[in-house]
């Protein structure tokens, strides 16, 4: 039974997200305001004017687990930041600590500066691997903050109580910091360093944001339906328990 529910809640994800990309690509969606897109957007003209360089950590998070969702939204913003910022002297650097992430970072900003006609800029040096465990991967990406004139560090993904150690590092050059993550440690830290912290489900509205396309808008769409959805079975479940106990007590 439970299997059946999990098929079918993945076959209407499926629809809607469809039925709301074709919406979209005809008429935009209406985002309202985060204040932290907004700065990131700022900071990516700021960076090709001023010849700096944009730091995007991916953060650890394995593909093949759930923690891999918000490495996708990390991949989705670094190809669109690459293909914005292909004309720059400085190409943006992304760091990660996972192997296969770090293959995927590669490919992703290849894909960006193909996307804006310009793969001959493209070098695999800019994907990094830093570090294969939290502190080790910290550790490696920590000299990129500090010695590769990074104007804006982009912190999104899986990452634990090591990213204390980014966002410090970030504070130290006094370069503008987008922080969003899964995982609660993490969340904590960055509420307390980011100037505008990015909290829960913000995280993955990240391609939407920076104009990654349709796709991205849809899925907004599809959130705030599914999380309806829950709450609508939050209810029942709570109304159909408060029923088979008032049918004990008679």
């Amino acid at each position: 039974m439970i299997d059946l529910l999990a098929l079918g809640l993945l076959v209407l994800t499926a629809i809607l997200l469809l039925v709301f990309t074709f919406l979209r690509r005809k008429s935009p969606a209406s985002l309202h305001v985060i204040e932290a897109y907004e700065r990131l957007n700022r900071s990516v003209g700021l960076a090709v004017e001023n010849g700096t360089r944009l730091h995007i950590s991916l953060g650890r998070g394995n593909l093949l687990t759930a923690r891999g969702a918000s490495a996708l939204a990390g991949l989705a913003m670094l190809r669109r930041l690459a293909e914005r910022t292909s004309v720059s002297d400085r190409p943006p650097v992304a760091t990660s600590g996972d192997a296969s992430l770090a293959f995927l970072s590669q490919d992703t900003l290849q894909s960006g500066y193909r996307a804006a006609g310009a793969e001959e800029q493209y070098r695999f040096s800019t994907g990094r691997l830093t570090g294969l465990t939290p502190f080790s991967y910290a550790a490696g990406t920590v000299p990129t903050i500090h010695d590769e004139n990074v104007s804006t560090n982009i912190i999104l993904g899986d990452l634990g109580p090591e990213s204390a150690l980014l966002t410090e590092a970030s504070d130290r050059e006094d370069a503008n910091l987008i922080a969003a993550s899964d995982n609660l440690s993490a969340q904590a830290v960055f509420y307390a360093s980011s100037q505008e912290p990015l909290i829960g489900e913000e995280l993955f509205a990240a391609g939407a944001y920076i104009g990654a396309g349709a796709a991205h808008e849809a899925s907004l769409n599809v959130q705030d339906i599914l999380r309806w959805l829950v709450i609508l079975g939050i209810l029942l479940g709570a109304i159909w328990r408060i029923m088979a106990s008032l049918g004990a007590l008679i």
